[in-house]
């Protein structure tokens, strides 16, 4: 499969300026939207489903730019995901008698293999919070060696801020190239081994079966996989299972953009936000999608240089005090003048509340994905047993 970047002409709405695509955005509610694909669906409780996923990506898409992809917006992402994903575990159980029809059954199964790839890439964005948490032993050193505690910086806190500046630079440079391969030996899954463990992928080389993330293993790749099979369901299809093409749809969309925003963010291997996949029009839900994804890729324009791990804002904020303390170490001349001084203690205490920010929350962030982790598994437990069931009558 060959990996092609997204052509400018998908990047929806781009070019307009956020507090104009802002206000748009705002006067459309989700039921003034037409939504053709409801026709010809006799599944309970479709449209609310679909209208909770508007108002859960509605509210996710307005947040002010310093909240935007930030720990806590992870957080919140992760939990409109798990409320959209309980609704559909709901509808499924509520509508198991349709799987016993096909398509609907391998629609429903197909959503579940998705399910085994995503699994892949929340071990990989686990891999990379503990890259971020490898930083911050760096990142306390220097905090420390500057520390405004110092009366005086001299030229022995200099010189370990230094050394722990290069030993940082080398451990970025190395994750940069290959994000994730230092923990990649000893990475621990989410998930305990069962019959899935030694399954083979269809898919090639960007399966690594969520149990170990292998160094040949791509983010990009990976999710390029999940997005190639996506395709909105025609009138047709939707009749032919009463609505369930609807729903699986709406689903796998769902957790291939939040797949996407969680490798955007965080450090990843062979992470990338040039996927290519398209946003569909005419679902209710559709618009906080063109407005979250118009949103991260023009933050990427202007965060994610050649040698950045991460379009997390935490992530930013790290990057950008070390290399203004980098800078003001080597033009500082001993001893310090007043106004040095004061900008290095200025710069120190911001990575000292960036660090404090990350040792805080990367914790419950982990948490978080472990659990997402676990629900997926367990929806796609359940889900295959109603698909099984409904084979076997």
């Amino acid at each position: 499969m060959t990996h092609r970047r997204m052509p400018s002409s998908d990047n929806h709405g781009s070019a307009l300026p956020f507090a104009s695509f802002r206000r748009s955005i705002m006067t459309i509610r989700s039921d003034q939207v037409h939504l053709e694909t409801t026709h010809g669906s006799n599944i309970q409780n479709l449209d609310s489903f679909q209208r909770q996923i508007f108002a859960r990506f509605h509210d996710l898409s307005l947040v002010h730019s310093d909240e935007l992809l930030s720990i806590s917006w992870i957080h919140k992402l992760l939990d409109a995901f798990t409320g959209c994903q309980e609704d559909f575990r709901v509808i499924l159980c509520e509508n198991k008698t349709l799987l016993k029809k096909p398509p609907s059954d391998r629609l429903a199964t197909e959503y579940f293999e998705r399910a085994i790839k995503a699994m892949d890439i929340f071990n990989a964005t686990r891999d990379g919070i503990e890259t971020i948490r490898l930083w911050e032993k760096h990142l306390e050193i220097i905090v420390c060696a500057l520390d405004a505690k110092h009366k005086i910086i001299g030229e022995g806190h200099f010189r370990r801020a230094r050394k722990a500046l290069m030993d940082l630079a080398l451990v970025m440079l190395v994750v940069d190239k290959d994000t994730g391969s230092l923990f990649s030996h000893r990475n621990r899954s989410f998930g305990r081994k069962g019959k899935d463990h030694n399954r083979r992928s269809s898919g090639g080389h960007s399966r690594s079966l969520s149990w170990s993330v292998s160094h040949t293993w791509s983010a990009s790749k990976q999710l390029q996989s999940i997005a190639n099979g996506l395709v909105p369901p025609r009138a047709n299809e939707i009749s032919a299972t009463n609505g369930m093409a609807i729903l699986v749809f709406s689903m796998s969309f769902i957790l291939m953009f939040v797949l996407w925003a969680l490798v955007a963010a965080i450090p990843c291997q062979d992470r990338s936000v040039q996927i290519n996949f398209a946003i569909p029009r005419n679902f209710s839900w559709s618009t906080p999608f063109f407005l979250l994804h118009s949103r991260i890729m023009d933050e990427s324009k202007k965060r994610d240089r050649r040698n950045s791990s991460g379009l997390l804002k935490e992530i930013h904020q790290i990057e950008k005090c070390v290399n203004q303390i980098t800078d003001l170490i080597d033009a500082a001349q001993l001893p310090l003048s007043e106004d040095m001084n004061k900008e290095v203690r200025k710069n120190v205490e911001e990575l000292s509340s960036v660090c404090e920010t990350c040792k805080n929350e990367l914790d419950p962030l982990e948490r978080q994905l472990r659990e997402v982790f676990r629900k997926i598994m367990n929806c796609r437990t359940e889900g295959l047993e109603l698909v099984g069931k409904a084979t076997e009558t």
